[in-house]
């Protein structure tokens, strides 16, 4: 599924939907060759003084000024978007489909790293698969290797991480030693030239992409690496839980998950007003569905929980800003925002949330959001020291009843 940073990668034309959308650079730069010397390396001062008088001062009509601007910055703008996100005629965000979906030969894996996992800290797809692979005590049988996002959108490898107590940083690709995700993606046999997304799991031994679908990670995290797991005996898809996990993720994913996408990629008024409605009313069910229900399914943690939670997680911090999703913040859902809460403070949870590079993945690469690259001080909510505070949900669990999954 696609991630922010992830979503300008990959050249159009895009394929289907998914967990991540690339987009390249349109931008460049002239440049004088290295190899001549420029005829006039200082530029004329009263030269460039016509030319911003003529642009931006009274040489022209304010009015024209603003109109011209604003016409020609709209034409770039839904140019920009057409490449950042793929729409419908409507102007409807439309997500493209993974490339690589899950193969029954990863369940034959059985030494520590054989697979090695590509993610990058930003992206909420990727997000739910280091979750997983904490919980499940995975750290050792599958490595990690952790991108950032580049100036265009690309997922690179930038130096060693540095150590930030037990939090996930990125670094050096410890696997192959490429620079770039890209670089990993064209070592399959017969290469690679469509879009390259985290997560993504690679499969050492043949060089090989194994998946890149975020749900089937996370499943075969749960449950097909059970003799490699220092937690075994966690399972977050139980058999009598499965099919309330799969009405949850049909009613989170396109709605919340893909919800926020919906709204800060939507082309037209028509497309934004559908999906922040539909978010909301969702959020506004499953707040209240959670008033006396202590995770989606119940008393128990699921992988629902998992995929609506690293949504959550970023909402104060960057959807309710930056996507428009500014009908309420999360810190005013009293019971999901204590859910949310309730898991950050599971073991090993926090140290998969880093903060710093989700906001620098999202203000500082998403030019088409927001030109000026600045990224706003992180809010109150979303510190470490409040999101520890007290939840109050564990007397929830103390409650026997029968979890219903609400319609909407």
């Amino acid at each position: 599924m696609t991630c922010a940073a992830s979503l300008l990668t990959s050249p159009p034309p895009f394929p289907t939907a998914t967990t991540k959308t690339h987009f390249k650079s349109r931008y460049f730069i002239p440049r004088m060759s290295l190899n001549q010397n420029p005829p006039n390396p200082t530029p004329n001062p009263n030269l460039l003084t016509s030319l911003t008088k003529l642009l931006w001062g009274p040489s022209l009509p304010p009015q024209l000024l603003i109109s011209t601007v604003r016409s020609t910055w709209s034409a770039a703008w839904h140019l920009m978007m057409s490449q950042l996100a793929p729409s419908d005629p409507t102007g409807r965000y439309t997500r493209p489909t993974s490339q690589f979906r899950s193969n029954t030969q990863i369940t034959l894996q059985n030494k520590p790293g054989a697979l090695h996992l590509y993610v990058g800290l930003p992206c909420p797809w990727a997000h739910r698969t280091l979750v997983v692979r904490a919980l499940k005590g995975l750290e050792t049988a599958v490595p990690v290797s952790v991108a950032s996002p580049g100036v265009d959108g690309s997922w690179e490898f930038r130096g060693r991480a540095i150590p930030d107590g037990d939090r996930v940083v990125p670094g050096l690709d410890s696997a192959n030693g490429c620079k770039t995700v890209r670089e990993v993606y064209k070592l399959r046999r017969g290469g690679y030239n469509g879009r390259c997304t985290v997560p993504m799991l690679w499969d050492v031994e043949r060089k090989e992409v194994v998946c890149n679908e975020s749900y089937d990670i996370i499943e075969l995290f749960n449950s097909g690496l059970n003799g490699l797991a220092s937690n075994p005996d966690l399972d977050l898809s139980p058999p009598p839980l499965k099919r309330k996990i799969e009405e949850w993720n049909r009613i989170i994913y396109p709605n919340v998950n893909n919800g926020v996408y919906r709204c800060g990629f939507a082309q037209s008024q028509e497309a934004y007003d559908s999906a922040v409605n539909e978010l909301f009313s969702t959020l506004d069910m499953v707040d209240d569905h959670l008033g006396d229900s202590r995770y989606l399914c119940g008393d128990v943690l699921t992988l629902a929980d998992v995929c609506l939670f690293t949504t959550l997680i970023r909402f104060d911090l960057v959807y309710n800003v930056l996507f428009k999703c500014t009908k309420r913040k999360l810190i005013e859902y009293p019971n999901l925002h204590a859910y949310m809460r309730d898991i950050y403070q599971i073991p090993k949870v926090a140290a998969t949330c880093n903060f710093g590079a989700i906001m620098d993945g999202y203000y500082k690469i998403l030019f088409p959001l927001n030109p000026s690259s600045i990224r706003p001080v992180m809010p109150s909510g979303c510190e470490h020291e409040f999101l520890s505070q007290p939840h109050n949900r564990t007397s929830l669990s103390l409650v026997d009843k029968n979890v219903q999954v609400p319609v909407l």
